[in-house]
């Protein structure tokens, strides 16, 4: 979980530093880019005949554990072997009904052509807007 705030932040940091034409561009196609993501994602699982689906399974793992209370002087430090639970997520494989995949596809690319035409116009605006020198 740490590393991957400590991995956000640059990428945060980066994205505020756009120009605001490209600040202005990411915006209006934030939903046109997710779409375009779906479709990939869609295809992809139509190709492969199956679909990933996250899955958190928890393990236990051998850990020195210390007493609470312990490590003053009238009562030294004492440690004892416990388990601690480990939780991950793992990508498992989940089988697909491709005539349920295929008319998802359709409505996905339905969807894009409905957002391309305003997509293109705020990249527009935004070029007017903020022309870049």
């Amino acid at each position: 979980m740490f590393l991957r705030r400590f991995l956000l932040v640059p990428l945060l940091i980066l994205t505020a530093c756009g120009t605001p034409q490209e600040q202005c561009i990411r915006k209006a196609t934030g939903e046109l880019r997710h779409i375009d993501h779906l479709i990939a994602e869609t295809e992809a699982n139509l190709a492969r005949g199956y679909s990933y689906e996250p899955e958190t399974i928890t393990t236990h793992e051998w850990e020195m554990c210390v007493v609470p209370g312990t490590g003053t002087p009238d009562r030294p430090l004492q440690t004892f072997m416990c388990f601690r639970p480990q939780t991950q997520t793992v990508m498992r494989e989940v089988v697909i009904d491709p005539v349920v995949e295929g008319r998802k596809l359709e409505n996905l690319k339905a969807k894009r052509k409905q957002l391309l035409m305003p997509a293109n116009d705020a990249v527009k605006a935004c070029k007017i807007a903020y022309p870049e020198s």
